[in-house]
């Protein structure tokens, strides 16, 4: 056994040097961090203690994230890490941690949100989109979910920062679970108050590397 989690090993709050009255033991055992970096899905399953398994996440390139605010989660793709507050080389590397700020492909909420609300999440509208004049008259279900839209759209409202960042096709999300321990890269999209602090972070980490 290499790697212990004793703490045997520390001095006292004192100073003094603690005692070696044993040796290690197999319950303090540790082991080498995953650096769970971004790539094809590779997983490793690795047998604990008692004879469960934890689930080492070796490469990972999409996560199930939560769209809080909406109440939907999505299964999408993992472009990259953007920001990490204990390390910029994990930054540097792509990788994965839990509580890393990670920018996702927007695509699969930008579909849910246009099929549920029936609007552009942007308000850019292309002319392809804009309604044609003389259009047939609409079939009864056609008529009803457009009142079912028309009702949602009352309560539709996005944040510009988010806005804008569904327009660049990539949002800012933070991984919430152990990619390391259960093999999963799942999380939330930022919003609010926590992306205003972290959009801070991010730009004057940039102006420092400038």
């Amino acid at each position: 056994m290499g790697i212990s989690r004793s703490s045997r090993h520390k001095r006292s709050a004192s100073g003094a040097q603690r005692p070696h009255y044993r040796k290690k033991r197999r319950f303090e055992l540790a082991r080498p961090p995953a650096m769970t970096k971004l790539g094809p899905k590779r997983i490793h399953p690795v047998r604990t203690r008692g004879g469960n398994h934890k689930y080492r996440g070796l490469r990972l390139d999409s996560g199930n994230f939560a769209w809080t605010s909406e109440h939907i989660m999505r299964k999408t793709r993992i472009i990259g890490v953007v920001y990490n507050a204990s390390n910029n080389e994990l930054v540097r590397t792509n990788t994965l941690v839990k509580s890393c700020v990670v920018q996702i492909d927007a695509h699969p909420f930008r579909q849910w949100y246009e099929a549920h609300y029936g609007t552009p999440v942007t308000k850019k509208v292309s002319k392809a989109a804009a309604p044609a004049e003389g259009e047939k008259e609409k079939k009864p279900a056609e008529k009803a979910r457009a009142k079912l839209h028309e009702q949602r759209q009352k309560d539709a409202a996005i944040e510009h920062a988010i806005e804008t960042q569904f327009g660049a096709g990539r949002l800012y999300a933070i991984i919430s679970s152990r990619p390391g321990q259960s093999g999963r890269a799942d999380g939330y999209i930022l919003e609010g108050k926590e992306l205003e602090f972290y959009i801070r972070r991010i730009k004057s980490g940039k102006k420092h590397q400038a």
